[in-house]
């Protein structure tokens, strides 16, 4: 069975840090791959963070405030530092079926974020 569980959300001033694990499980995940989207209120899901293989990505948004890594095989981590209000969101992670590589299969419940000025 297929496990995207993230945790790690909360409630901060602008400022402040949050950091989000996302823990994977099951046969068919592919660990190679993943990566962390948000939803903030009345917009749609935007992609994050992800990371491939050895190599990570930032959105220009949060270059220098967020990291995205591992913490070993299958849990990645999402650093946020300074956050400000405008990265209050739920934050998903989601990974890639192994044999797929052009869209995630497996996502997260999702973990709440909220920044307050």
């Amino acid at each position: 069975q297929v496990q995207v569980v993230e945790s790690g959300g909360g409630s901060v001033q602008a400022g402040g840090s949050l950091r989000l694990s996302c823990a994977t499980s099951g046969p068919t995940v592919s660990t190679a791959r993943m990566a962390w989207f948000r939803q903030a209120p009345g917009k749609g899901r935007e992609l994050v963070a992800s990371i491939r293989g050895g190599s990570t990505y930032v959105i220009d948004a949060v270059e220098g405030r967020v990291t995205n890594a591992r913490d070993d095989a299958t849990i990645f981590y999402l650093q946020m530092n300074s956050l400000k209000p405008e990265d209050t969101a739920i934050y998903y992670c989601a990974a890639m079926k192994v044999g797929v590589t052009n869209q995630y299969t497996y996502w997260g419940q999702g973990t709440q974020v909220t920044v307050s000025s």
